[in-house]
């Protein structure tokens, strides 16, 4: 999973914007086979309370909830694609679409439980991400 801080961001599949949010966090959400529910829940929560954001002393303090931010998630196999061999990366780490999706949607389940309002993108779509990345900030978070 890559987190971004942002200002806005936005996520459009054929022209039509299907997410947007202001400020708060986009995530890009990969799945691979030996991934599980349990996972998916653990990230989630994760998520919520990771102190991304400037308390009023600029130390890196509070949560995306403390913030009252949002998250845009959006599935992203590519970031299981294998590039070692060859020129073309390769996906065979990516888990299949009927699991991928499930966990994609348990995440985003997990993260409105856990107080978060949530845009999200179309799982297995074309789409175009547009962000404004605040500070920059990027982290990835496996576990």
């Amino acid at each position: 999973m890559v987190i971004q801080r942002v200002t806005k961001a936005q996520v459009e599949v054929e022209g039509r914007v299907v997410g947007a949010i202001s400020a708060g966090v986009v995530v890009l959400l990969g799945v691979t086979h030996s991934d599980t529910e349990e996972k998916a829940a653990w990230l989630a929560r994760k998520l919520v309370d990771l102190r991304l954001f400037e308390d009023d002393q600029g130390k890196t303090n509070r949560s995306l909830l403390e913030k009252k931010g949002e998250a845009l998630i959006v599935s992203q196999f590519t970031l299981y694609a294998d590039c070692t061999g060859g020129r073309r990366p390769s996906f065979t780490q990516a888990a299949p679409p009927e699991l991928a999706t499930r966990l994609y949607l348990k995440f985003i389940e997990e993260v409105k439980k856990g107080g978060v309002p949530v845009q999200s993108g179309i799982f297995g779509a074309y789409m175009q991400v547009s962000l404004v990345n605040d500070g920059p900030v990027t982290l990835i978070l496996d576990n």
